[in-house]
């Protein structure tokens, strides 16, 4: 199984990679099964039917929205944002929408948009069904769709046979599964693990294609940072989040606000990256997924940090980065999961605390063997991490949970470097533990928002705006 890079860091919209992008994948690839069967210009109707935790928690994660936007052919790399909401409204208010952007049919948000809260789909919590009828009301074609984490979509013939992504027979000069071979392959070749990922890469793409690609990613993660710490105001939904990256961002620049000690000012940094990634995810603004939106923001967070608070940092270091992240949320996306839905939001902010970690150790000058360590520790201590989204936003504690993240990630790869990359408890056997602690984990603490502190804070009910 051949997972790329590019696969793993898509850019895309907020504020769910599994709520929002993975809807508006699966609408619009069920848009694309009716042109290509020719049933597109016969469709009257479509319903779309959310179940599990795509229905629990949908309304505060733009799960409608990004359903409407899918069908009418739009996809999270290429949608233009500032037009969702209008766009949205139009569809709602009007009555009507445009299949693939060219056929016209009716539509109903309170009956083709149905939530069936406290149902699931057999194989996973994030189930969705489509269905197409013709003008006399008879279905011409219904697909079932899972929203597998990460924007990742697959269909029920796909989920039936236990494939959690479509398997790409790509050849790569370097193959690995597990953390033992990622290693052992680093070993044979003599290679680090970026450079061992920039070999398999060329599977795909060209060298300054891949450099491009990633640089592109970069300037996509650098712009959210310098948008969300520019932006105020309070965030959608109803909780009434004020937004604080951007007065922290003043403080941080005049020098004010010390706590004390200058030294962990850096910190203080790391934390404003984070959140203003986080911020703009929740406001529905541009990200890119890494590896998922309610965890958008630790990747870059630390990245930035390299890049401003490290000496010698370089725009080559950035394509390295992002390798050596990527090949470690390969190992996760491959043996776990990365989706809050499934295994809790360990998968989100726990693998992508460990990416970073790892990435990190690598730009540092870590060993492969320093840098498995590092991935290691930053996921051993986030095992358990539950997916408690109150009100079902992915606000709190989702945004703050990302600045822990980050720095997390950063004492993981410095403690990693401070020794000689022997240790106890393996990348794999902690990713495996992740795994068995997901499965175990009561469905109440992954992102359904029956749990934690999504119901022993919230009182009162929250006025969702879903657009």
């Amino acid at each position: 199984m051949a997972i790329s890079a590019f696969d793993l860091f898509k850019v895309g919209i907020g504020p769910s990679s599994s709520h929002t992008v993975g809807p508006m994948n699966a609408a619009r690839r069920f848009a694309l099964t009716l042109d290509d069967s020719g049933a597109l210009e016969r469709c009257q109707r479509v319903t779309a039917e959310l179940y599990g935790s795509l229905a629990a928690t949908g309304a505060g994660h733009g799960s409608p929205k990004a359903v409407i936007l899918g069908l009418e052919g739009e996809t999270p790399e290429g949608v233009v944002v500032e037009d969702i909401a209008s766009r949205v409204d139009s569809a709602r208010e009007g009555g009507r929408m445009r299949l693939l952007g060219r056929h016209e049919i009716s539509f109903s948000y309170r009956d083709d948009l149905i939530m069936h809260r406290g149902e699931s789909l057999p194989w996973h919590a994030n189930g969705m069904r489509f269905t197409a009828f013709d003008a006399a009301g008879e279905v011409l074609q219904a697909r079932v769709y899972y929203s597998v984490g990460g924007g990742f979509v697959v269909d029920e013939a796909a989920a039936e046979g236990g494939d959690v992504i479509v398997d790409d027979p790509t050849e790569q000069a370097w193959p690995f599964t597990t953390a033992d071979e990622l290693l052992r392959q680093c070993k044979i070749s003599g290679l680090s693990i970026s450079a061992l990922m920039l070999q398999n890469e060329k599977a795909w793409r060209s060298e300054q294609e891949i450099r491009d690609g990633l640089l592109a990613l970069w300037r996509v993660m650098d712009a959210c940072i310098e948008r969300g710490c520019r932006a105020e105001g309070i965030l959608p939904g109803g909780l009434k989040v004020r937004r604080r990256a951007a007065q922290l961002h003043r403080q941080l620049k005049a020098g004010a606000g010390g706590l004390g000690d200058d030294s962990l000012n850096t910190m203080d940094w790391v934390t404003v990256y984070a959140l203003a990634v986080n911020e703009e995810n929740a406001v529905g603004g541009r990200i890119v997924t890494a590896p998922t939106n309610g965890a958008a923001g630790i990747i870059p967070a630390v990245l930035k940090y390299y890049l401003t608070h490290c000496k010698g940092a370089s725009e080559d270091d950035v394509t390295r980065y992002l390798l050596t992240a990527a090949a470690i949320g390969i190992l996760y996306k491959i043996n776990a999961s990365i989706s809050g839905a499934e295994v809790g939001c360990q998968g989100e902010v726990g693998s992508a605390s460990s990416m970073a970690a790892g990435a990190l150790a690598d730009a540092l000058g870590g060993t492969p063997a320093q840098v498995e360590n590092a991935a290691e520790i930053a996921m051993e201590h986030n095992l358990g991490l539950t997916c408690d989204p109150i009100g079902g936003l992915v606000q709190v504690p989702c945004i703050e949970r990302n600045a822990m993240g980050a720095i997390k990630a950063i004492s993981a790869a410095r403690m990693a470097l401070r020794g000689s990359g022997e240790h106890y408890v393996s990348l794999d056997q902690v990713i495996k533990t992740m795994k068995d602690t997901g499965r175990d984990m009561q469905d109440k603490y992954k992102e359904t928002a029956r749990g934690g502190l999504a119901i022993n804070v919230l009182e009162v009910p929250v006025n969702f705006v879903d657009c």
